[in-house]
């Protein structure tokens, strides 16, 4: 069994309220790539509410914004899920519904086994990733970072060591990332 999983936040904000004919087709599409993710390898938990997604979940002090927050056992599963299957088909329709992010909207972390993450902490490592790019604390696919070795906490490195040089990213489009 792995110490690590990896936790990943998403956000976006929608081209007009959820309830507009405009993002019908993303909130039609909502249970589906919802009961995609509960069922793909390799996932262990997603950030929803009695709903049964997290649209209403309020972060980053902007009502308007959407959250998606998960937990998965490895980065490979993550982007499997992401960008190899049939989620790929409502992510290519991304620009339809959602502004463009003029700064990092994704940001992946690690988590010891077991721990779920809060959305302050999530909160925290997109604003850190903002700030300083992609490091083992909070990084993009296009720049990842392995589990940390051990139990050593997540993102945390070991005293006087020295810089983990990043992980092979997964095969996927460049425009499909995140910037960062």
């Amino acid at each position: 069994m792995t110490s690590h999983q990896l936790a990943q936040l998403n956000i976006a904000l929608p081209i007009e309220p959820l309830t507009s004919p405009r993002l019908a087709g993303f909130v039609a599409a909502l249970d589906e790539i919802n009961a995609l993710a509960d069922a793909a390898p390799g996932f262990v938990w997603r950030l929803q509410t009695e709903d049964g997604d997290a649209t209403a979940v309020r972060a980053f002090d902007d009502d308007r914004l959407i959250v998606n927050m998960s937990v998965w056992i490895s980065l490979d599963a993550l982007a499997d899920y992401a960008y190899r299957s049939g989620h790929v088909r409502v992510l290519r329709r991304r620009k339809e519904w959602f502004e463009a992010m003029g700064e990092a909207y994704q940001v992946l972390w690690w988590v010891p086994a077991g721990q779920l993450p809060t959305m302050a902490d999530a909160e925290q490592r997109l604003a850190h990733l903002r700030t300083h790019g992609p490091t083992e604390y909070a990084f993009t696919f296009r720049t990842p970072f392995p589990a940390p070795a051990g139990a050593a906490p997540a993102g945390a490195a070991p005293a006087g060591a020295a810089p983990t040089a990043p992980a092979a990213a997964p095969t996927a489009r460049d425009d499909w990332f995140c910037p960062a």
